[in-house]
């Protein structure tokens, strides 16, 4: 399952996931992976999640970041949720090629029962209408 949180920069899309991400902590039985761009929301979280810093891994294009996300699931059996904030800078998107990588992703998150949570810094209306039914909020 793929939720979106999204909404224009600077709108507090950032505070929102991470809300979701210290309540959801309470009742996930695997684990949780936080991925960002840098590590400022590091003391912001629970320090049950793993924070990733995408930025230390060289990722360049969106194929290296499917790549990196598989990499990830490869390596934890138990990873039940992935958190992605700032998501089109981490997996290096423009709108135009963010709904082949959100089908990707949907694809990853059915095969391996994996849930993702997204921070798009997009306005609702930029959202591919296929994913609309995703907007869990939108700032």
């Amino acid at each position: 399952m793929i939720q979106i949180i999204a909404g224009e920069k600077g709108k507090g899309k950032t505070k929102v996931l991470l809300d979701k991400v210290n309540t959801e902590i309470k009742s996930v039985a695997g684990t949780s992976v936080y991925l960002d761009k840098n590590t400022k929301h590091m003391y912001e979280l629970n320090n049950k999640i793993r924070l990733i810093n995408v930025n230390d891994f060289l990722v360049t294009n969106y194929n290296e970041f499917l790549g990196f996300i598989c990499g990830i699931i490869s390596q934890d059996h138990d990873l039940e949720i992935v958190y992605l904030d700032s998501f089109l800078k981490i997996a290096c998107l423009t709108e135009e090629n963010l709904e082949l990588v959100l089908n990707k992703l949907s694809e990853v998150s059915n095969t391996f029962h994996i849930n993702f949570v997204l921070s798009i810094s997009l306005p609702k209306d930029k959202i591919p209408s296929e994913y609309q039914k995703d907007i869990i909020v939108a700032l």
